[in-house]
């Protein structure tokens, strides 16, 4: 006996089955298997992350605000810049890009939903006892890892059973991210609505596809190193124990092989946010589309062969110096083009500085700042004297807070009216913008300073000569962090809440993609019949 079919040539129970919106109660969030119900678990359960990554590194500010030791040892010191480096790369800014690729994608492109949904609830549901491995680490015998978020050997192979609950974290941590971009690729590449090529895709879908890619290439290489370690740790073997004719620069190149890559993972789709948000600001068509894809791939492809910048002072041979210097230059281009795009974009646009479009040019400014000081280290004979001095923790402060957060601000000013379906206080965003700008580069800027001078990072103790920069970065850090939770307080809650002008369909005026031709907030179900799209592959026909 055949299956009733409805209009859409699918079963007729399961038209009715989609019909309805969300499971009522708990059920709803820990048997998700819509995108967005998953798009907002990320996105809370990065945001603690970054409250608790937070706290370390105010503790860590609190200790450096006068010389001498004030309220940490230096082991417990060194715990907090290992498990803040830690939480806030693995526990926050990944998980909230995830966030929002699982919110934004499947909008942008016309989907019904992520590939596979159920692989989705599972990749998420890992980071919950990854995270409380990470957390509890403090209050297991010796106390957390403390050797570095970049977790060097020998120190790794002399630390408690701490380190294997970060090792074990992160392997989770690490099977997560790959499931993850697996949908975004299998999504990206299989359910985009007709007409919607690959070239006409919006480029926070693109750079996505690229950084899904990233991380299915280079997360594998975090694994081996990591079980290396432990297996030095607990199985006799001697990867990096130079006493069993190991060598731990041999782990510095296997890890950075993933690190380099990681920070792009980091920063590519706050690239996709800025380039949605700048052309709806100035009303223009993003200038130089092409352009701005062939130079995500660039960046990409580039990212594999710097890795050993970061190890300039590890006794390398002069041309291997040289090649990693002029291949580390090199990134410099593609990322130029990106951003004389976003300001050709802007030249002579109608513009207007809502929120979005504030953190938005607020990120443009920072990220370049950051840029430079990236291309001053990349230089070998500059690099041996700032290597592992505050100079560096200014640079990638830098990219990754000022770049990477201030990106996911804007996205979340930008698209949380769709979210939502209301609006958030204007006066609000901006002191949130202005306090978060200001009160960055008060804690940031006067690092570069410091590591001029010759301050080394991850010292719990200095020399009287940097006690005003340290003092004036402390107060700017905890300015920052009060700008965090204001933003919670006074955005995201009230919006979580429905507390607010009632967002339009499209609230934007210069905004264009699929996202804003469905209702705010976005029904529980969308697309299930795909879209037609017109030529431009950014409204719907009929």
């Amino acid at each position: 006996m055949s299956a009733v079919l409805d209009a859409h040539g699918r079963p007729a129970h399961d038209a009715h089955d989609h019909a309805h919106g969300p499971t009522p109660g708990w059920r709803r969030w820990v048997y998700a298997t819509n995108h967005k119900d998953i798009g907002t678990m990320y996105l809370l359960f990065s945001f603690t992350m970054l409250m608790i990554g937070g706290v370390l590194a105010l503790c860590i500010r609190a200790e450096l605000f006068k010389p001498g030791l004030q309220f940490f040892n230096p082991e417990l010191f060194n715990q907090f810049t290992t498990m803040h480096g830690l939480i806030m790369v693995f526990g926050a800014i990944m998980p909230a890009f995830v966030g929002f690729a699982n919110w934004m994608i499947p909008l942008q492109i016309g989907a019904s939903d992520m590939a596979f949904a159920r692989m989705n609830n599972f990749s998420f549901w890992l980071l919950i006892p990854a995270a409380l491995l990470l957390v509890s680490s403090f209050f297991m015998p010796g106390g957390a890892p403390a050797a570095g978020w970049t977790l060097y050997a020998p120190l790794t192979l002399q630390m408690g059973p701490a380190m294997d609950a970060g090792i074990f974290a992160m392997h989770i941590m690490g099977a997560s991210s790959i499931m993850g971009a697996i949908n975004i690729i299998v999504t990206v590449l299989n359910m985009r609505a007709p007409g919607m090529t690959l070239m006409k895709m919006p480029l926070f879908a693109w750079t996505w596809l690229i950084t899904a890619y990233l991380l299915i290439a280079v997360m594998p290489v975090l694994a081996g190193a990591i079980t290396m370690t432990l297996t030095d740790r607990h199985f006799g073997t001697s990867f990096f124990n130079p006493a069993g004719g190991g060598d731990p620069v041999m782990y510095q190149h296997i890890f950075w092989f993933f690190g380099h890559p990681e920070v792009y993972i980091m920063i590519l789709p706050a690239f996709g946010i800025i380039s949605a948000i700048i052309p709806a600001f100035a009303r223009k068509k993003l200038f130089g589309y092409t352009s701005m894809v062939y130079a995500t791939g660039s960046i990409a492809i580039l990212s594999f062969i710097v890795w050993a910048h970061h190890m300039y002072t590890t006794g390398m041979p002069v041309t291997g110096q040289l090649f990693f210097m002029y291949a580390t230059m090199l990134i410099a281009v593609p990322t130029g083009v990106k951003i004389f795009n976003w300001v050709a974009t802007m030249w002579r646009g109608s513009m207007t500085f809502e929120t979005p479009m504030l953190f938005a040019v607020g990120f443009l400014f920072v990220f370049s700042m950051g840029g430079f000081t990236g291309l001053i280290l990349s230089m070998a004979p500059v690099d041996l004297q700032l290597q592992d001095t505050y100079y560096v923790v200014a640079h990638f402060h830098y990219v990754l807070v000022a770049g990477s957060l201030f990106a996911m601000f804007a996205g979340y000013y930008y698209w949380g009216p769709k979210w939502t379906g209301v609006m958030y206080s204007e006066t609000r965003g901006r002191i949130h913008f202005w306090g978060s700008l200001i009160f960055f580069n008060i804690t940031f800027f006067p690092m570069h300073f410091l590591g001029l001078a010759g301050m080394p990072r991850r010292y719990a103790d200095y020399p009287m000569q940097f006690a005003d920069f340290n003092e004036i970065a402390s107060i700017g850090a905890f300015g920052f962090g009060f700008m965090q939770v204001y933003f919670f307080l006074a955005t995201v809650l009230p919006m979580m809440r429905g507390r607010g002008e009632p967002a339009p369909a499209k609230p934007w005026e210069g905004a264009e993609g699929l996202e804003w031709e469905v209702p705010s907030p976005a029904p529980h179900h969308t697309f299930e019949t795909p879209p037609k799209l017109d030529e431009t592959a950014t409204r719907v026909v009929g």
